[in-house]
């Protein structure tokens, strides 16, 4: 899937995997200083206890996405596409893919981004991780550590707003509630110590 553009395409995507009252709730949805403060929290456990492993972004996302959607009375998504940088990919190549054929596995052999969403808003703490990951794109590690600093752990802001920063979010996919357990599944047995 290309990547879309706008809300409205955005929430067509939500619709195709999670229905169409879960997309007009993706759409109205308005967070509020508690729901920040809420996932500021959830992100910091979660960083806690995820293990700094080179290449598990993905897992990460999906585990915080998980959390998010227990402790939120919010619409949560877990969404797969491209990250550029200033206009060029850095993470994915913005070139369709066949969402459920990737996703069917929990260790999806695919190199775009996966974020979480909060109604419009990007949450993600991957791009930390990955900033500090010896095969980032070192254009993006610099960056991350100019933009942010080298000691933040979640980046949380408007879907459109992230581009005054340089930063773009290109949805192409939103995940599934049975690709994301999948995900989860993965994410659960590097936590525990368990087999991947």
């Amino acid at each position: 899937m290309l990547p879309v553009k706008d809300l409205a395409q955005l929430g067509q995507r939500i619709a195709a995997t999670h229905g169409w009252p879960a997309a007009k709730a993706f759409k109205a949805y308005v967070w509020s200083d508690e729901d920040q403060a809420l996932i500021a929290g959830c992100a910091s456990d979660m960083l806690k206890v995820f293990p700094k492993e080179a290449g598990t972004e993905h897992l990460l996302s999906a585990a915080l996405a998980v959390q998010l959607e227990r402790r939120l009375q919010a619409p949560v998504h877990l969404v797969a596409g491209t990250l550029s940088l200033d206009g060029v990919p850095v993470r994915g190549n913005r070139q369709p893919f066949d969402g459920p054929a990737v996703f069917a596995t929990e260790q999806p052999a695919w190199r775009g981004h996966i974020w979480v969403m909060v109604g419009p808003h990007i949450v993600d703490a991957a791009i930390f991780r990955l900033a500090n990951s010896p095969d980032c794109p070192p254009a993006l590690a610099r960056h991350v550590h100019s933009v942010f600093g080298s000691d933040k752990g979640l980046y949380a802001d408007q879907w459109r707003r992230s581009r005054r920063l340089g930063l773009e979010y290109e949805p192409q996919y939103v995940l599934s509630g049975d690709e994301v357990d999948r995900l989860m599944g993965a994410a659960y047995r590097l936590m525990t110590g368990g087999e991947r």
